[in-house]
């Protein structure tokens, strides 16, 4: 699949800013309701790229959940740059997992391409087409985003944001992040939690899952002498706000 919006480009990094904002704003404390602070972990919907919402599931599949690292005989198994992830300006699931790649430093790992109207993006429309079309034959459900999928085979591997939520873990494990890490454990050294400081938010939440699934891919022990992220992660599992499904 080509690549419609390169690392790093200055359409990404806005994307990832105005979601930071939005995350913060949204904490998942007992005020956190309504439209505006879903939660991935419950369903995994997310908004059909455009803006539009997603329709009640029909005969063809809209739901893919494959997984990175998870029956590797499927051939999904964690390498740099092997995988591209769409995103959509319209959904508030895009926007955390934006924010969790950003945090993690994984925005290198994965080729990122932000959805916008058709109109202005018809060429990554047209790849997230072709990336479902080569999933299930004659696909003509909608394009949900986020959706992670495979550029070597170019098909989909999941658009269920919790799986890939988790799965991001892999590439945290596969890739170069120390910088990332060391950042983010010198963070957790002045303030007990990510973007909002003394306020537990969506954004713990979600990287909390992603962190507290690295044993799956990592024997080693990515975090080992992390000592404030690993402080952070045991903390973090005994917080009354992570559902049975997250934990």
């Amino acid at each position: 699949m080509p690549e419609t919006v390169s690392r790093g480009s200055s359409s990404t990094d806005t994307f990832t800013t105005t979601a930071s904002r939005a995350t913060a704003s949204h904490s998942s404390g007992p005020h956190a309701s309504g439209p505006h602070a879903p939660s991935p972990h419950s369903s995994g919907r997310g908004t059909a790229a455009g803006g539009a919402s997603v329709p009640a599931p029909a005969a063809r599949p809209q739901r893919f959940r494959g997984r990175i690292g998870v029956g590797l005989a499927g051939g999904f198994y964690p390498a740099p740059h092997r995988y591209q992830l769409y995103l959509s300006e319209a959904c508030p699931y895009s926007g955390r997992v934006a924010v969790v790649l950003d945090l993690l430093g994984l925005t290198g790992s994965l080729t990122t391409t932000v959805l916008k109207l058709p109109a202005e993006t018809p060429e990554a429309f047209a790849s997230l087409r072709g990336a479902y079309e080569a999933t299930w034959h004659h696909y003509d459900g909608p394009l949900t985003a986020p959706a992670l999928c495979d550029r070597w085979s170019g098909r989909v591997v999941s658009n269920h944001a919790p799986d890939i939520l988790r799965d991001l873990a892999g590439l945290l494990a596969d890739g170069a992040c120390e910088s990332a890490l060391d950042r983010l454990d010198r963070r957790l050294a002045r303030h007990p939690y990510v973007l909002l400081g003394a306020e537990f938010s969506t954004a713990d939440k979600d990287l909390w899952v992603t962190l507290t699934h690295l044993d799956h891919f990592d024997a080693a022990g990515t975090l080992a002498g992390y000592r404030h992220i690993e402080e952070y992660v045991r903390r973090l599992g005994d917080h009354p706000d992570l559902s049975a499904d997250e934990r």
